[in-house]
C-alpha cells in the first residue's frame, strides 16, 4: 500500500504486544484511525495500555467486539492464530488482513536482510547485525529478535540496511514484502499446532520470505536441508546456497578446515573454521549464512572474520550461567522446536540432566529418543506439556514431573521446583539444562522471561 493511502483510513489492530504496540504508533503518526483490540485483560496489558493513551489510540481489552470489524484493514499480530474466530470473521467480511511485517515494509526505505528458519535465526541475525556494526555500517535490527520493525522504520535512510528476524507467523499475512536478501537457515518440525500438522503449510509459510524477490534480489538457503531445497524451487530470484557437508560451486562451504565463499566467481577464504566462536556444526551453518548476507551488502571477508573471531552468541540460546558444585548451569530458553534440543544435546560431552516442557505446539520427540539415551542422565518434565513428556520417556530415561505451583504469571515457584529437582538428580561434572523443546506461554510471557528467571534463580544457588 502507498503510505498516502493510510491518511484516515480505519485499521484495526489485533494484538497489544510489542508489534502491536509498535505498528499502531507507526499508523497513527501517519494519520490512521487506529483501534486496539485484545483479549487479554487491562491487568496483564499495564505497559501497553499506558502506551495507547499515550498516544491516544482507542483500544479495547478482555475481548473483540463487533467494533474491531469498523475499518478497511485489519493488522494481526503474530501471536494471534489465523483461524481464530474474529480472524475468520474479519475474512469473511472480506477485510484485507495484514502483518506488522508488512505494514513496516511500506515505510521502509533501506534495503532488508530477511532471515528464517526453524532454529538459528535469532542467532544469525543477531550475527548479521554484529558483522554491520563492527564495519561501522549504520543498521537495525529488529523484527521477531525483539523489537517490533515498525519502531524504527520511519528513522532509517537509504544508505543504511535493516536486519530482520522473521517468523513464519509473520509471513503468513504479508503481501508485498520484498527483501533484497533473504535467508531460510533450515526448516524443520515446528508450530505444528498453527499449521494443522502439515510439515506442507509450514514449509510454504516459510517460503513466502522470498515470493516477492525478482531478479535483482538473493536467496540464501541452506543445501544440506531437504525441506530448504524443496521450496526454493519455486523462487524468482537468484539464489546461493550454504552447505558444511560439501563443496560447492557458488556460496558458502568448507575445505581445508577454512570457511570459504564463491561469490559471482569471486573466491574468499573468510575464517580457519576452530577460529569461528560460537561452535557446533549448526552454529557454522549460521556463521556461513551471516558471511553471505554480509558480503552481499558489501561487507568485507576481514571485517567479517574479526567478528566471526569475537561474537559470543545470543542471550538464551546455550547460554553457561555458572558452575556450583561441580555442576554447570546452561540457559537454552530459546530452544523452541524439538530439533533446537537435539542441537544443544549434541554440543555437549558430560551428562545432562534435562529441563523439558511448556506449552507443546504439536512436538514429535522421537526425533531426539537415541540422543537422550546417550547423553541425559534424568529429565525434569514441566508445564502444560509434562504428562507427554512423561509418557514419551519414562521408558528410556528417568523422568520427573514438576507441575505448576500458584495461578500467576511469571511463575518463579514453579521453576524454583524444578531447579531444584534438576539439581537434586545431578551428579558433579553433570550439566542442567534448561532447553524446553516448547514455547512459556504457560507459566511465563516468553522464552525471555523464561531464560531470565532461570538465571536468577540459578545464581542465588547456595553452594555446598
Amino acid at each position: 500500500m502507498d503510505v498516502l493511502q493510510i491518511r484516515n483510513k480505519k485499521i484495526s489492530v489485533i494484538g497489544a504486544a510489542r508489534s502491536g504496540i509498535g505498528v499502531s504508533k507507526l499508523l497513527n503518526h501517519s494519520g490512521a484511525h487506529v483501534f486496539v483490540s485484545d483479549t487479554q485483560n487491562a491487568s496483564k496489558l499495564e505497559k501497553s495500555i499506558a502506551d495507547l493513551r499515550a498516544e491516544k489510540i482507542e483500544f479495547e481489552t478482555g475481548q473483540h467486539t463487533e467494533r474491531i470489524f469498523d475499518c478497511s484493514l485489519i493488522v494481526l499480530s503474530p501471536g494471534v492464530p489465523s483461524d481464530t474466530p474474529v480472524v475468520l470473521e474479519a475474512k469473511k467480511r472480506g477485510i484485507t488482513i495484514v502483518s506488522e511485517l508488512e505494514v513496516a515494509s511500506w515505510f521502509c526505505k533501506a534495503p532488508i536482510v530477511a532471515i528464517t528458519g526453524s532454529n538459528g535465526k535469532t542467532t544469525t541475525t543477531t550475527l548479521v547485525g554484529r558483522i554491520f556494526g563492527d564495519a561501522k555500517k549504520k543498521h537495525v535490527v529488529a523484527g521477531n529478535i525483539g523489537e517490533a520493525f515498525s519502531n524504527f522504520v520511519l528513522d532509517v535512510a537509504e544508505a543504511d540496511v535493516v536486519v530482520l528476524e522473521v517468523s513464519s507467523f509473520q509471513l503468513d499475512c504479508i503481501d508485498t514484502f520484498r527483501p533484497k536478501v533473504s535467508a531460510i537457515l533450515n526448516i524443520t518440525r515446528n508450530h505444528m499446532d498453527r499449521y494443522e500438522d502439515s510439515m506442507e503449510k509450514y514449509a510454504a509459510s516459510k517460503a513466502r520470505i522470498f515470493e516477492n524477490q525478482l531478479a535483482g534480489d538473493t536467496l540464501i538457503y541452506n543445501a544440506d536441508d531437504e525441506w530448504s531445497r524443496k521450496e526454493i524451487k519455486s523462487a524468482k530470484c537468484t539464489m546461493i546456497s550454504f552447505s558444511t557437508q560439501r563443496k560447492l560451486s557458488e556460496g558458502a562451504f568448507v575445505e581445508d578446515g577454512i570457511l570459504k565463499t564463491i561469490i559471482d566467481n569471486k573466491r574468499s577464504d573468510v575464517i580457519d573454521v576452530p577460529l569461528v566462536s560460537i561452535q557446533g556444526e549448526h552454529n557454522l551453518q549460521n556463521a556461513m549464512a551471516a558471511t553471505l548476507a554480509a558480503q552481499l551488502m558489501g561487507i568485507s571477508p576481514a571485517h567479517i572474520r574479526s567478528t566471526l573471531k569475537n561474537f559470543k552468541g545470543v542471550e538464551h540460546r546455550q547460554e553457561f550461567v555458572r558452575e556450583l558444585n561441580g555442576i554447570k548451569y546452561v540457559n537454552d530458553s530459546k530452544a523452541t522446536t524439538v530439533e533446537a534440543v537435539r542441537r544443544a544435546l549434541g554440543a555437549f560431552s558430560d551428562p545432562i540432566v534435562l529441563i523439558l516442557g511448556g506449552k507443546d505446539k504439536g512436538n514429535d520427540y522421537s526425533q531426539i529418543f537415541d540422543t537422550v539415551k546417550k547423553k541425559v542422565r534424568a529429565i525434569v518434565a514441566i508445564g502444560h506439556s509434562a504428562e507427554k513428556i512423561v509418557s514419551n520417556f519414562s521408558d528410556k530415561v528417568r523422568v520427573e514431573r514438576v507441575d505448576t505451583i500458584g495461578t500467576e504469571m511469571p511463575n518463579n515457584a514453579s521453576m524454583e521446583k524444578t531447579i531444584a529437582v534438576a539439581t537434586s538428580l545431578a551428579q558433579r561434572g553433570d550439566v542442567v539444562l534448561l532447553s524446553p523443546a516448547c514455547t512459556s506461554f504457560d507459566w511465563f510471557t516468553d522464552f525471555e522471561e523464561r531464560g531470565r528467571i532461570f538465571k536468577s534463580i540459578v545464581h542465588k544457588l547456595d553452594s555446598q
